[in-house]
């Protein structure tokens, strides 16, 4: 498709179950599109049968447009399983929840020294949940050994997500699938009528940028499968909307598109005077 900028906006597509019950995503996630999910929503096209998110991370766009079919995927285990919880034992999740004694950075830490994989699927999406709520900025990073290191960000992160949240979050997950794997793995399954919301962890030279989400840091061999995979959904005519940083890797992607330019205020050091206005490149082929 030619690279001319985008004119008019499509109308939102593809609303889902109950709108009367408004849901949002109840993670905090590092690069979360939480602040552009307005702008997000008015691009999305007016037919698509499937929404598929390969970066789901907190899936806020998801969460917003609550669409009636979904796939949600992610490479991150414990986010995925999260979900899965999430879906099945909401009330199970926030019994759970509420075990955990208090707020403190001693209750942070021990629960941070558990080891996910001795606890039961539903234990274990409480600590996601938990870590998550009070990590330093909503950050995910793990050492060479695969355990999660981010420190206690302290009480300013907001409640730790009640039942009501956490059922609603349910309620909208219904018409989801989850899986665990790679966005290769779930593009290869990309069919002509899905609409795909791409949010991959940014890759840019030219500055320090966040991108360890697992153990495999997303890079140029990243950038050049997902350059390739955009031009294969094109041929298949399959919808879709990526978000990225404008850059040299951005604008590499985008070429050949369609492009409109957003701005959104970017916090990542934790301290209010290094917020910054960060330029964002909305990519689309239709």
């Amino acid at each position: 498709m030619n690279g001319n900028m985008i004119q008019n906006n499509p109308k939102p597509g593809a609303i889902g179950r109950d709108q009367t019950l408004p849901t949002t995503s109840v993670l905090r996630w590092a690069g979360s599109k939480r602040k552009l999910v307005p702008l997000l929503s008015t691009l999305i096209p007016p037919d698509f049968a499937r929404y598929v998110e390969p970066f789901a991370g907190s899936a806020c766009l998801f969460f917003h447009i609550q669409p009636h079919k979904a796939l949600l995927a992610d490479i991150n285990f414990e986010l995925i399983n999260a979900y899965r919880q999430l879906k099945k034992h909401p009330t199970e999740v926030s019994k759970a929840l509420k075990l955990f004694p208090d707020r403190s950075a001693e209750t942070y830490y021990i629960v941070r020294a558990q080891q996910p994989n001795t606890l039961s699927a539903i234990n274990r999406a409480a600590r996601f949940i938990f870590l998550n709520r009070l990590c330093f900025n909503g950050l995910y990073r793990t050492n060479t050994k695969g355990e999660f290191n981010v420190p206690y960000g302290g009480d300013r992160a907001g409640e730790i997500p009640n039942k009501k949240a956490l059922l609603a979050v349910s309620n909208t997950l219904i018409n989801a699938n989850l899986a665990c794997a790679s966005f290769e793995e779930i593009l290869a399954e990309a069919k002509s009528d899905d609409f795909i919301y791409l949010d991959p962890p940014y890759s840019i030279s030219n500055r320090r940028v966040f991108n360890n989400y697992s153990p495999d840091v997303f890079g140029k061999k990243n950038l050049r499968l997902l350059k390739h995979e955009l031009k294969r959904l094109d041929s298949i005519g399959a919808q879709f909307l990526l978000s990225y940083g404008l850059s040299k890797e951005g604008i590499a992607l985008a070429k050949g598109f369609h492009v409109r330019h957003a701005s959104v205020q970017r916090q990542i050091s934790g301290f209010s005077t290094h917020r910054r206005k960060a330029r964002e490149l909305l990519i689309t082929n239709y």
